[in-house]
């Protein structure tokens, strides 16, 4: 029996219920497939973050392998060897393959004390690519900070000062002096740097220099793990206080104030012996005993 042609030509064209269908799973496969690209992007960033983190570790240790000491975490307007209100970062350029950058700052301070002057400080706004965590986009290029009217270029990572500011129980504070062998409770359980992305109206976070907070350096390239807002009168949003590690946010300049990442569920910290390791904000109340040098507390890193 012979198919009537039309009919056939009928049978083989798609119906309207069958491109639906296939246009549906399209959809579905390329959510999946965006999904999965944005996941190993988030991931790639992260690794990238606790790579940097280890880079920032060797060179600290490079530091003390030289002088003996680790560098200050903030230099203040007092600071006998100079170069105030420049801290940590400043101090581990040479060992950043960063020695242009390290003599023209260190030229620049012997023409202008005061570090906000650009020029002659250029690096005020330079970025430095080894400061800077990849998850964080605003940080790329200069920022504009509206309270000092200068741009300024970030550090993603800041010096763990202790439980506060005024504590100086951590490893780098203002003025710290602080040896490897100070660390009595062990380099692997103490914590010498941790993640805590730029203010939310980039005033603080600068890697070249800061005031911080009062000019304590509070809040720009150190921190504790439970610091206070001593500047209430700044940000009558933020209230006085302490401020544990927990989720943050770009848009929140509260923020500032406590460690945090742009990474999910937690942010990565550099340990005294150079290893890395993701904490999630369930271990904030772990985090007082791992930022003390020498306090004698019994506490396991979590994995």
């Amino acid at each position: 029996m012979m198919m009537n042609p039309q009919h056939q030509a009928r049978r083989s064209a798609m119906t309207l219920l069958e491109l639906l269908i296939v246009l549906a799973i399209t959809a579905i496969l390329l959510g999946l497939l965006l999904a999965a690209v944005q996941q190993a992007r988030v991931a790639a960033a992260r690794l990238q973050c606790q790579n940097k983190l280890r880079q920032l570790g060797i060179a600290l240790h490079h530091y003390h392998d030289t002088y003996r000491v680790l560098p200050p975490g903030h230099r203040s307007r007092l600071n006998p060897t100079g170069m105030q209100l420049s801290g940590w970062p400043l101090s581990i350029l040479p060992y950043l393959e960063q020695t242009a950058v390290d003599v023209n700052a260190r030229d620049a301070y012997s023409r202008a004390s005061v570090p906000f002057v650009n020029p002659p400080h250029v690096g005020l706004a330079t970025v430095l690519p080894a400061f800077n965590c990849p998850a964080d986009d605003r940080i790329a290029t200069p920022q504009f900070a509206p309270r000092s009217k200068i741009m300024v270029a970030f550090t993603s990572y800041l010096g763990v000062s202790g439980n506060d500011y005024s504590t100086h129980d951590g490893v780098l504070f203002q003025d710290s002096h602080v040896r490897f062998s100070d660390i009595s409770d062990g380099l692997s359980n103490t914590l010498l740097l941790g993640e805590r992305p730029p203010s939310k109206d980039f005033q603080f976070g600068w890697w070249y220099a800061g005031t911080g907070q009062r000019f304590t350096g509070s809040a720009d390239m150190i921190l504790g793990v439970r610091e206070q807002n001593i500047t209430p009168g700044w940000f009558r949003l933020c209230p006085p206080g302490r401020y544990p590690f927990g989720l943050g946010r770009f848009d929140f300049q509260c923020s500032m104030f406590h460690f945090w990442s742009p990474h999910a569920s937690g942010a990565n910290f550099l340990f005294c012996d150079g290893s890395v390791h993701f904490l999630s904000y369930s271990a904030a109340s772990i985090l007082p005993a791992l930022a003390t040098r020498a306090g004698g507390e019994a506490v396991t890193v979590p994995e």
